[in-house]
């Protein structure tokens, strides 16, 4: 079976659908980086028909899961997924109106989200969205204990993964030209966070 299921995407599609329906353009093609098991894929291609939905992983075993959950979706705005390395320095799609990634940003190495910044300035245009959703380390906000341990045990998987500091990703988006438009508190100690082009 090449399906995968994610509890936490199944809780957290719908409350990201929402910030979602505020900050898309009108249409056009959204590209998701790190789709995972693609079931946010799936429920955000039904919930906005209006684009075609592009998701890509790096992960053999995920674009398996993400295009048979595709396959018993039958949607016709949802594409097959690509290969797509964030930290790669050409990419598979050359063109988006939109890009969303959730969850990659803790669990990769720091040069993913390098990458993923210097390749949203490649390809999106001026003053469309870069939303990422996950949880962070803000200078103003107390950080939950299930958080300090989530970065924890993410540490010991990989010393290259962890809660990034909101402060960093801010500098880094900067320096790609991007500038943070919105943070939105979410459920289970989760943001999302909305940069634009500028």
């Amino acid at each position: 079976m090449s399906k995968r299921e994610s509890p936490a995407a199944q809780r957290n599609r719908a409350p990201i659908a929402d910030v979602l329906v505020e900050e898309l353009p009108e249409r056009g093609v959204v590209l998701e980086i790190a789709s995972g098991t693609g079931e946010h894929a799936v429920h955000f291609a039904r919930t906005f028909p209006q684009f075609d939905w592009q998701p890509s992983d790096p992960d053999d075993a995920a674009r398996a899961s993400i295009a048979a959950y595709a396959q018993e979706a039958a949607l016709p705005n949802l594409r097959d997924p690509v290969l797509l390395d964030a930290s790669a320095a050409v990419w598979p799609v050359e063109q988006a109106d939109a890009m969303v990634c959730i969850n990659m940003v803790h669990i990769s190495p720091w040069e993913a989200t390098e990458g993923l910044f210097a390749g949203a300035g490649r390809i999106l245009p001026q003053g469309v969205p870069l939303v990422l959703y996950g949880p962070y380390l803000e200078d103003d906000v107390e950080t939950a204990p299930s958080n300090l341990a989530f970065d924890e045990s993410l540490k010991t998987r990989d010393p290259r993964w962890g809660l990034r500091a909101l402060s960093a990703v801010d500098a880094l988006a900067e320096t790609n030209g991007f500038a943070r438009a919105k943070r939105v508190a979410m459920p289970a100690n989760n943001i999302v966070l909305v940069y634009r082009k500028q």
